[in-house]
C-alpha cells in the first residue's frame, strides 16, 4: 500500500475504518482495445476536417463557411491526440481504496468525485488480467453493447460503470474483494 495513495483517501474514511488496500491505475499513455477502431477513424475524421477547412479558406468561400469546419477540426484533434492526454490525466488523478466494508474510488481532473461501493451488496464482479498480472476489475452488470467502448471514459457523458482500472496484481485485489464479501 502506497503512503501517498492511502493519505489521499484518509479524509474519506469513517473514524473506525482502515484501508486494507489502496492503489492507482497505471500512468502514462495507454493503448486500449478500442484504439483498433478509434485510431484509423480519428485519422480519417481529422484529415477530412482539416482538408475541408483549408479548402474552404483557399477557395475564397465566405468566411462563415470556412468557420463551419473549426468544430470538426477540434473534435478531430481531440480524437487523434487529446483523448490520450485526457485519459492519462484522469488516471493520474484517480485513487482506489478498499476497506472491510467498501470500495472507494476518488477521481476527477477539474472537480473531485468520490464513489463509495458497499462490498457486501456488490454483484457481477469480474476482472481482466494481462500477462504481467495487471488488469481491471469491473463492478456491476455489463452492457455488452458498450464493451467495445472500453477505454472511452474520457469522452464527455460516457461512463461504463465503476471499475478499478489498470492496477498491478489485479487477481490479488479481486480475491480480497471476494474474501471480504464472504465475511460476516
Amino acid at each position: 500500500m502506497d503512503f501517498l495513495t492511502s493519505s489521499e483517501l484518509q479524509q474519506h474514511l469513517d473514524s473506525n475504518e482502515k484501508l486494507i488496500w489502496s492503489g492507482q491505475p497505471k500512468k502514462g499513455v495507454i493503448f486500449r482495445t478500442a484504439d483498433i477502431f478509434l485510431i484509423p477513424f480519428s485519422l480519417l475524421w481529422c484529415g477530412f476536417a482539416i482538408f475541408w477547412f483549408t479548402t474552404a479558406l483557399r477557395s475564397g468561400a465566405p468566411f462563415i463557411f470556412a468557420m463551419f469546419g473549426i468544430p470538426f477540426v477540434v473534435v478531430g484533434l481531440i480524437f487523434v491526440f487529446g483523448r490520450f492526454i485526457i485519459d492519462a490525466k484522469m488516471r493520474e488523478k484517480t485513487v482506489y481504496g478498499i476497506t472491510a466494508d467498501r470500495i472507494i474510488i476518488k477521481s476527477g481532473i477539474f472537480k473531485k468525485s468520490v464513489k463509495s461501493l458497499n462490498i457486501k451488496t456488490l454483484s457481477d464482479i469480474e476482472f481482466d488480467e494481462k500477462g504481467d498480472g495487471s488488469g481491471t476489475i469491473r463492478i456491476g452488470p455489463r452492457n455488452i453493447m458498450m464493451s467495445w467502448m472500453n477505454g472511452m471514459e474520457w469522452w464527455p457523458g460516457y461512463k461504463y460503470g465503476p471499475s478499478i482500472d489498470l492496477i498491478p496484481e489485479v487477481r490479488k485485489v479481486y480475491q480480497k474483494i471476494i474474501e471480504l464479501q464472504r465475511e460476516k
